[in-house]
C-alpha cells in the first residue's frame, strides 16, 4: 500500500487555501471576515496561535455562512484539474491520502479518485476542529489505527518537518517538490 499526503505532494497547491479564496469570489458578502482571518494568520505567523486555534478561526470565518456541500462541489468541478499527473498515472486502488486538510473537503476528490482517505476532522456546520489535526505523529497513530497490520510500501510528501514520521514507517519514502520526486533525505545513504 502507498500513502500520499494531498497538499502540495499530489495536488498543486493547498486545498484549503484554494477553498477559503474560491468560496469569498462566489460570496462576496464574508469578504469583511478577512480582516479576522488575516489578523489570526499573523498570530500564527509569530507563534502566539497555536495553529489549531487558527483552522478553527478559518473555518468559523466562513462555513456556518456557506452551503458547505454545494460549495465543496463546486470546488472540485473547477479544481480536479490541479491533481498532479505523474500521481494520476501511477494511482493504484489500495492507496491512501493522509492529509491535514479537512475531511469534509477533501473526502469528494478522493471518492471519485475511489482511494482510502485519513483527514483532519472539522465540522462543516460550524468549522470547529473536532478531534486532532492529522499531522505529524498524529498521522502515523490513526493511520495504525485504521490499517494495524498494513505495510506502508511508498510513501510520498512535500513535508520533511510535517511528515518525517510517516517516512520513516515506510519501506521507501519520496520527497515531493512541484513534479520532481527524490528519495526521502534520511533515506539518502
Amino acid at each position: 500500500m502507498n500513502v500520499y499526503d494531498f497538499d502540495n505532494t499530489v495536488f498543486s497547491g493547498d486545498s484549503t487555501t484554494k477553498f477559503y479564496l474560491f468560496v469569498l469570489r462566489r460570496n462576496p458578502k464574508l469578504l469583511p471576515k478577512v480582516l479576522r482571518v488575516g489578523a489570526a494568520g499573523v498570530q500564527l505567523l509569530t507563534h502566539r496561535m497555536p495553529l489549531r486555534l487558527f483552522k478553527e478561526t478559518l473555518f468559523r470565518s466562513f462555513l456556518p455562512s456557506i452551503d458547505v456541500e454545494k460549495e465543496v462541489r463546486a470546488f472540485w468541478r473547477h479544481n480536479h484539474k490541479h491533481m498532479k499527473k505523474w500521481y494520476l498515472e501511477q494511482k493504484r486502488d489500495d492507496d491512501v491520502i493522509s492529509s491535514a486538510s479537512p475531511e469534509f473537503l477533501l473526502a469528494p476528490i478522493a471518492e471519485k479518485l475511489g482511494v482510502r482517505l485519513i483527514a483532519s476532522p472539522v465540522d462543516p456546520k460550524t468549522g470547529a476542529l473536532v478531534g486532532t489535526n492529522n499531522r505529524h505523529m498524529e498521522k502515523v497513530r490513526r493511520f495504525r489505527e485504521r490499517f494495524p497490520q498494513a505495510t506502508v510500501d511508498e510513501f510520498y510528501s512535500d513535508s520533511v518537518k510535517s511528515d518525517g514520521p510517516m517516512a520513516e514507517m515506510a519501506r521507501k519514502a519520496y520527497l515531493v517538490k512541484g513534479n520532481q520526486i527524490k528519495p526521502w533525505p534520511s533515506m539518502m545513504q
